[in-house]
């Protein structure tokens, strides 16, 4: 009976071994290891928030059966799980009713295949790409090796930096301002004196008291820089006479002034000098006189005025005006006389508080300050929490100008306060919208939160400048799109700029853009990406050599190295080894 049992096992084995052979599924599996595979990324990366794979595949003749399918599924095995992604099916070339890639016996062939995007999750940093095949005919089943065919995972857009540019509401604050005031002095007809009464009319009276003024208050800050002097002849009369009398009353204004500005209560040193003076003359002022025949009430201002556009000679005008006897009378009464004059143009400077006065003053008289000038004496200093401070001080002087609100807000952000933030750019955005500074931070705040589609979208909102620009660029990193961060980034010699460069497939680039940072050039991590580059151009003397002084300027990039995917092809480097363990 024994006997007879072991008889019949026997017999199922070697029938089981016959349609096994008969299907080809034996020969499938014993010539599994000359079927070829070719993964892309390998290491397989991180994209954004997620993975893809692509695999090619080649079958040798003769070894894929004719009826066989074959549904090979790609796994990426990690520390604690392991994600199985869409299988793909192959199948032999007498397979009918199955879909799938077909695979010739007599000639072999090849299959290609892309999977769907899988979420990264920190675990499948260290991973492993596995492809678990089993060839099928009819019920028959037969699985072939686990194969290994990638290994480790590429995350270094990780690597990105949290340099998000976010903008301040600048200062108008100006030191020196320029500023003038004109006066005027009328002259009798034909004469160039400066009457007594033109020495106290209301306009040269204004200057006098606005000078005096400043004279005697020493905190206005008023320097006087010059005088244009603008004198005029009336149109009547002949030009060489003009000429010479439109001179002298410029030089009688000139004297009349020197002497004004050496009076005790308004004395100016300067202004006792000829130098202190610039004098133009008009010897006919046909400009000005057609400007006051234009806001004149006289009856034949038209006719006057046609005669002006259709004589351009002087001497012919001055005949075809007299020419209207009455109407000239009006216009010698109403109009010339107004034209016999000179135009004093005082030129001032004013200086505003010097550094040190704003600085004392922000701290002890803050509500002493202009807005512009307690905005400027944030800039004095360095130290974020004196800018803080004097930022709080604005706001509370100054609270509807959006300004205050968003700089507070800056502040914050520097500090990490996240949701002081926020509020403070609120509440800046309410009182000044669409404003796009206040939107580019907005932006920074929805990022740093996790939301990169809502600060994207604030971004748009925020228009064009460079910030803005910027931190799309740190964005495009984050979401895969290495091009459009190297167009965001532009010229900026960034570590981030640096590293969207490597991304997009330019080593090169990326090192010389740290070489030429003027911020990022020292640091640990940028000789950590430096590596980096020299492992995808396949340069060990260029890795080791920046993996050593990013180890020794932070250790801890030690053990980074160790596990990153992107060395898998230098880990038995002697030297990468010594470094490294």
């Amino acid at each position: 009976m024994k006997n007879q049992s072991i008889q019949t096992l026997g017999l199922a084995v070697i029938t089981a071994i016959a349609l096994t052979s008969c299907t080809g599924l034996g020969k499938l599996v014993k010539n599994a290891d000359k079927i070829t595979y070719k993964v892309t990324p390998d290491p397989m990366e991180m994209h954004g928030d997620s993975m893809t794979v692509s695999i090619t595949g080649t079958y040798p003749p003769k070894v894929f059966p004719k009826k066989a399918t074959v549904t090979t599924i790609p796994v990426v095995k990690y520390n604690g799980g392991e994600k199985a992604l869409k299988p793909v099916v192959l199948i032999g070339e007498k397979v009918e009713g199955v879909q799938g890639q077909k695979i010739a016996n007599k000639a072999g062939g090849n299959f290609s295949y892309t999977s769907e995007k899988f979420a990264y999750t920190p675990e499948m940093k260290v991973a492993t790409l596995e492809l678990r095949v089993a060839g099928q005919v009819k019920k028959k089943i037969k699985d072939l090796p686990a194969k290994k065919v990638a290994d480790g995972t590429m995350i270094t857009s990780l690597l990105v930096k949290a340099d998000d540019k976010a903008i301040v509401g600048k200062d108008a604050f100006v030191r020196i301002t320029t500023s003038d005031m004109t006066s005027e002095q009328f002259f009798a007809m034909g004469q160039s004196q400066v009457r007594g009464s033109e020495m106290n009319n209301e306009t040269v009276k204004a200057m006098k008291a606005a000078v005096t003024a400043n004279v005697a208050n020493p905190a206005s800050r008023t320097t006087y820089t010059g005088m244009n002097v603008s004198a005029y002849a009336s149109p009547d009369g002949e030009l060489t006479l003009n000429t010479e009398l439109a001179e002298d009353r410029a030089k009688a204004s000139i004297k009349s002034m020197m002497a004004m500005f050496k009076e005790k209560k308004m004395k100016v040193d300067t202004a006792t000098k000829e130098a202190f003076y610039k004098k133009v003359t008009t010897a006919e002022d046909w400009d000005g006189f057609k400007k006051a025949m234009e806001a004149s009430a006289i009856a034949d201002k038209d006719l006057i005025l046609r005669v002006l556009t259709m004589y351009p000679d002087g001497e012919t005008r001055e005949k075809e005006i007299k020419n209207l006897s009455k109407t000239y009378t009006e216009v010698a009464d109403k109009i010339l006389p107004k034209l016999r004059r000179s135009v004093l143009t005082l030129n001032m400077q004013i200086t505003g508080l010097s550094d040190q006065e704003i600085t004392t003053l922000v701290s002890s008289k803050p509500d002493s300050l202009k807005i512009e000038e307690i905005l400027y004496a944030a800039t004095l200093t360095t130290d974020i929490n004196t800018k803080l401070d004097i930022y709080k001080k604005a706001e509370a002087q100054f609270p509807t100008d959006w300004r205050t609100s968003n700089n507070v807000g800056y502040i914050y952000l520097m500090q990490n306060k996240l949701n002081d933030a926020e509020a403070q750019f609120k509440k800046a955005d309410a009182l000044s919208a669409n404003n796009p500074i206040v939107k580019n931070n907005l932006g920074i705040v929805a990022r740093w939160k996790g939301d990169r589609k809502g600060a994207m979208e604030l971004y748009k909102q925020a228009g064009s400048s460079p910030e803005v620009s910027y931190n799309m660029g740190i964005i495009e990193i984050q979401n895969g799109n290495y091009a459009g961060a190297v167009s965001n980034f532009g010229a900026e010699n960034t570590f981030n700029s640096a590293l969207a460069k490597l991304l997009n497939g330019n080593s090169e680039g990326a090192m010389s853009t740290i070489d030429n940072s003027t911020t990022d050039k020292d640091a640990a991590l940028s000789f950590y990406l430096k590596a980096i580059a020299g492992a995808r151009q396949n340069k060990a003397d260029v890795l080791t050599s920046n993996l050593k002084v990013a180890i020794q300027k932070d250790a801890s990039f030690k053990q980074m190295a160790k596990d990153d995917a992107e060395f898998i092809k230098f880990r038995e480097n002697a030297e990468f080894k010594a470094m490294v363990n």
